[in-house]
């Protein structure tokens, strides 16, 4: 029997309005997360903030778990007073994130962090941000999502890593739009990717430990359909999981 392991994708919240006929907000995942997932051959299901007692109960019935983009990562997370370009911070969702982050880890759970979710991986232990990437000298374009505006530029792998295993391209041509990014790196996580200009694009638990936990800061999922290496994340995210699955006796 084939198995179709269980994504966990957590939702973000949408504010009163966001959505028209939708007066108390809701939350949800852009389509492409998802896409990029069943085209892997996942089952998906979407969480929210606000369901949880344990951590460790809620992850448990899924093969994997996937973090997407969306707002800032409360500063206070990492230390750190609020700056002045801050948006969409959520501490509801910053704790619910880390929780899930640390329940996946401790269980070996397949994890990939997507953009925020490579923050929050970054913050969930105990790293911190550069608030603003237009502030920083010398930094390529990443884009601003508040400005809508968006880069492509190359990011570099170190092929040692669970990144390298994943993708087997030294060189990935990314979408970015973020203008947050990883200054301090987490204690136990290693750099797995940087931009030309040095910045961290890609980090995970370091490839002694067991479990496969990655955060990058691009956006995969917009060119995965188009870019089999961008697309291999997400495959490699799966075939790990149904390891999972099969493990864990299939459902």
């Amino acid at each position: 029997m084939t198995v179709r392991p269980l994504i966990a994708v957590p939702a973000y919240r949408l504010g009163p309005g966001r959505v028209e006929r939708w007066p108390e907000g809701g939350y949800g995942v852009p389509a492409p997360y998802l896409d990029a997932l069943r085209r892997a051959g996942a089952r998906t299901a979407i969480v929210a903030p606000g369901e949880m007692a344990d951590p460790g109960e809620l992850i448990g019935p899924f093969d994997g778990l996937l973090l997407v983009g969306g707002g800032d990562v409360d500063p206070m997370r990492y230390g750190a007073q609020p700056g002045a370009h801050n948006y969409g911070v959520d501490p509801e969702r910053d704790a619910f994130e880390i929780a899930l982050v640390h329940a996946a880890d401790r269980a070996a759970i397949p994890t990939l962090c997507i953009c925020r979710g490579a923050q929050v991986l970054n913050v969930a232990f105990g790293g911190t941000l550069h608030q603003h990437l237009p502030d920083i000298d010398g930094l390529l374009e990443h884009g601003v999502p508040l400005d809508g505006t968006m880069a492509m530029h190359d990011v570099d792998t170190a092929q040692e890593t669970k990144l390298g295993g994943a993708v087997t391209v030294p060189t990935l041509r990314c979408s970015s739009h973020h203008h947050q990014g990883i200054a301090t790196v987490g204690r136990g996580l290693t750099v797995s990717g940087r931009s030309s200009d040095g910045l961290v694009e890609a980090i995970e638990r370091d490839i002694r430990e067991t479990g496969w936990l990655v955060g990058v800061q691009w956006h995969p999922e917009e060119t995965a359909a188009t870019d089999a290496a961008q697309q291999a994340l997400f495959d490699t995210l799966i075939r790990l999981a149904g390891d999972h699955a099969v493990g864990a006796g299939a459902r």
